[in-house]
């Protein structure tokens, strides 16, 4: 048996208890997690706004060391430092054909499958593929990536979600030049990533943009040149801080319709939005004709930041070792198991950045 966060139902509140995991079989791989982080897409699943097959153990975002391996899995070993990929890509579908794997037809499949078992026997399934929140996991060969070397292990777990995809937003979504204005909306754990991306990529000024003026500073250590708390003039302070034209890139990680017409109304003529946060299908954003066709901007969505795991954690590795991306900065609280609870209150309240479960 080992200690897990387990959704019962949309709403439910999240329950502490053992799970009995099965031995890998085939093409499989048991981890010992190592930590794993609070994301909103966790938080989605728990209210409803994402849906997946319940009940199941949520986290998707997480690092540890292979405990053992199926038949056929070669590329891992047990005692091997991994990541854990919670979007594996299938290779043959009509997405991945093309090399745009973060669109994969089939990267959610594993999901739908029977993960574990309580004491009681109830069956779970593994929230976005890996069910993170736990001590250990037992996961597709697909869903592990090698550690790659001078990364901690524990900070590793954000290489899962907020890295590849705040560096994936600026880098292959926003396509962001050096020297250009960018502004990026909410400083959560992706907001910060995207923050020390566009400093890596040689944006200037780089603008966040909060609703809480405590996280002036966590977002100017991660590369932030400016800093504007959230208002109904937020897209004039942007102006104002860019010459008057409005930023060249604007990148989204709040996933709510005020803050993506802010995003868009922030950036200069011919500029680019990129949306990363996953909002509801309730949350509407509305432009007129004329708008579309006088500003002649870009509006794009963003997923996992258009990212190739298996190319881009090499970059990414090759960037920390050279102190230009610095993990633990996302960092914001260090809890266990039974504090994910919390850390899902103080995404709802705007405060902190990635708060990690250290098992």
């Amino acid at each position: 048996m080992v200690r897990a966060a387990i959704l019962s139902a949309v709403g439910a509140p999240l329950e502490i208890a053992g799970i009995e995991l099965p031995e890998p079989g085939p093409g499989r791989v048991r981890v010992r997690l190592a930590a794993a982080g609070v994301c909103h897409s966790d938080l989605s699943l728990s209210n409803g706004t994402m849906r997946i097959p319940l009940p199941a153990v949520l986290g998707h975002e997480g690092a540890g060391t292979v405990v053992s391996v199926g038949e056929g899995v070669t590329h891992v070993a047990p005692g091997d430092g991994v990541v854990l990929n919670w979007a594996p890509s299938c290779g043959t579908c009509p997405a991945c054909l093309i090399g745009e794997v973060w669109l994969c037809d089939n990267a959610l499949a594993g999901a739908a499958g029977i993960h574990a078992r309580t004491a009681d026997g109830t069956e779970l399934h593994p929230g976005l593929n890996v069910g993170a929140f736990a001590e250990e996991t037992v996961v597709a060969a697909n869903c592990v990536l090698p550690l790659p070397a001078g990364v901690p292990l524990a900070d590793a777990a954000l290489l899962g979600c907020a890295v590849l995809t705040g560096y994936g937003a600026v880098h292959h979504a926003a396509r962001v030049r050096e020297g250009e204005s960018v502004v990026v909306l909410g400083v959560g754990g992706v907001g910060l990533a995207v923050l020390q991306s566009a400093r890596i990529a040689g944006a200037g000024p780089v603008i966040a943009v909060d609703v809480s003026p405590e996280k002036e500073a966590l977002a100017r250590a991660a590369g932030a040149t400016e800093y504007v708390v959230a208002s109904d003039t937020t897209a004039k302070d942007i102006r104002r801080l860019t010459g008057g034209r409005g930023a060249d890139v604007a990148v989204e990680c709040a996933g709510r319709a005020t803050t993506i017409r802010t995003a868009w109304d922030s950036t200069r003529r011919g500029g680019r939005t990129t949306v990363v946060g996953i909002g509801g299908k309730d949350q509407r954003v509305t432009f007129n004709a004329l708008e579309l066709f006088h500003w002649g901007r870009t509006l794009s969505g963003c997923v996992y930041g258009n990212s190739d795991p298996s190319k881009d954690l090499p970059v990414l590795a090759e960037h920390i070792r050279a102190g230009r991306f610095e993990l633990s900065a996302l960092v914001t609280e260090r809890i266990a198991l039974d504090g994910i609870p919390a850390a899902f209150e103080n995404m709802l309240a705007g405060r902190g950045g990635r708060a990690l479960v250290v098992f």
